[in-house]
């Protein structure tokens, strides 16, 4: 069976919905970004999926088709300083009411991967666990998170070579970990991180497998 044919087109019929979804919340380094998608009825592509379940390729090609056939789509992006200014989860959902704010059709219900959210505006929302593996709005919401994500990573790995961001994404590998501790802190790391705090440099192990 396709993945696509597994996912649901919509949460209700009654209304237009939006898919949210981020990408970044694990990362030490680099923006947290979010996206917003509204779908139109019957849309379909064989590869819709997760965006963790795709290989880079494969998100390039639904990236383009998605903003090819959606009815609308935006995303948006939160600094690493307004990440240690709030906390993550705030800053989260703070980038996902930045893509609602772009949507050129204003959704009337918003449908949000994971289980927590601050409202928007007066726009009913529905949490939902793992929805980027259930719903096809939320589904292309993290492809355009994901790949936009992994496209600014591209751009700053070309001034900071030595972190390998264009292989780990900000996540926290080994090699990423152990560029940490040997050169210090980018103005790109997230400072209340954990690993990027100098008295809680950890030491390189292999409990965090290298991003995709």
């Amino acid at each position: 069976m396709n993945p696509s044919s597994r996912l649901l087109p919509y949460y209700q019929n009654d209304g237009v919905e939006a898919g949210c979804d981020e990408a970044g919340r694990g990362c030490l380094a680099g923006p947290v970004f979010a996206a917003a998608v509204i779908l139109p009825t019957g849309f379909y592509h064989p590869l819709l999926n997760d965006s963790k379940q795709l290989r880079p390729s494969q998100r390039e090609e639904l990236r383009r088709y998605i903003e090819e056939h959606a009815l609308a789509f935006a995303v948006a992006a939160v600094s690493p300083e307004e990440i240690d200014r709030t906390n993550i989860l705030q800053a989260s959902f703070r980038a996902m009411h930045l893509a609602v704010d772009q949507l050129r059709i204003r959704p009337q219900r918003l449908l949000i991967d994971g289980n927590r959210f601050k409202p928007y505006a007066d726009i009913p929302h529905v949490c939902i666990v793992k929805g980027d593996s259930r719903y096809a709005s939320i589904a292309a919401a993290s492809i355009l998170a994901k790949t936009y994500r992994d496209a600014w990573m591209m751009h700053l790995h070309a001034q900071y070579p030595e972190y390998g961001w264009d292989r780990n994404k900000g996540y926290p590998t080994v090699a990423h970990r152990r560029a940490i501790q040997q050169l210090g802190l980018t103005p790109h790391h997230r400072r209340t991180f954990s690993p990027c705090m100098p008295k809680l440099f950890m030491a390189a192990d292999d409990s965090h497998p290298q991003e995709s």
